[in-house]
């Protein structure tokens, strides 16, 4: 695993690290796609297990609970067959670890085509009832949309890079995001930009009225360590 800082940037000023999300790597490095692309029917559901409780146990080891910080996890909506028993090892590694269990997330990716939308809505509340947070990640790049948002609202919604990218030059990207953090801001949901590469990119977003930044400008994912979330002068 590595981990990625998302920065919280309030409009009075100042910056707060705000979570990790751990990012699944292969073992010389590679990136999340490559690994992702052997998994399949057989190994899914280990695959996901494995996953989650690996960036709980590393996390911590590399000092998450010296922090406020929380941490994001992926998990793939297929390899769940019944949500809480598909849990307990989650669960068991935060409380062995002594993380709390609402400083977890469990995000899923709009990519990812969820053979049973209500299955996904059965995992998303019963995680909420646990008392995890949840997340849509990609959004605006997949399957789900704004359907998913009519059945079930997360805690958070992640933006995908693609609407990030050159938003400071493109007006029809600024006019969509302005539009979701708007709606979003109804629903109580939080938004997080992904992918911020560029310090227009941030000024622009920040303008259009969102708080929460991920992408290399503010910290590329470390190994090691868990690494600083600075917003370059």
């Amino acid at each position: 695993m590595a981990f990625q800082p998302i920065l919280h940037c309030p409009p009075e000023g100042g910056t707060a690290l705000y979570a990790y999300e751990a990012l699944v790597r292969g073992p010389n490095g590679e990136g999340a796609g490559s690994v992702i692309a052997r998994v399949n029917d057989g190994n899914r559901y280990l695959f996901d297990q494995t996953c989650r409780v690996r960036a709980i146990t590393m996390a911590t080891a590399l000092g998450l609970g010296a922090t406020t910080a929380a941490l994001s996890i992926n998990f793939m909506p297929n390899a769940v067959y019944e949500p809480r028993a598909c849990i307990r090892a989650s669960l068991a590694a935060a409380q062995q670890a002594g993380l709390p269990r609402e400083r977890l997330v469990f995000e899923f990716t709009e990519n990812e085509a969820v053979q049973d939308p209500k299955h996904l809505l059965r995992i998303l509340a019963c995680y909420r009832e646990i008392g995890f947070r949840t997340a849509i990640d990609d959004f605006g790049a997949g399957y789900s949309g704004l359907s998913l948002l009519a059945d079930f609202q997360p805690d958070t919604v992640k933006l995908d890079m693609a609407l990030v990218r050159g938003v400071d030059q493109d007006r029809v990207r600024r006019i969509i995001i302005r539009h979701v953090v708007a709606l979003c801001a109804e629903l109580s949901i939080t938004v997080v930009a992904e992918g911020v590469e560029t310090r227009d990119e941030f000024l622009a977003l920040r303008d259009l009225g969102i708080t929460l930044f991920q992408g290399y400008l503010i910290g590329r994912p470390g190994f090691e360590q868990l690494p600083a979330a600075l917003l370059p002068a």
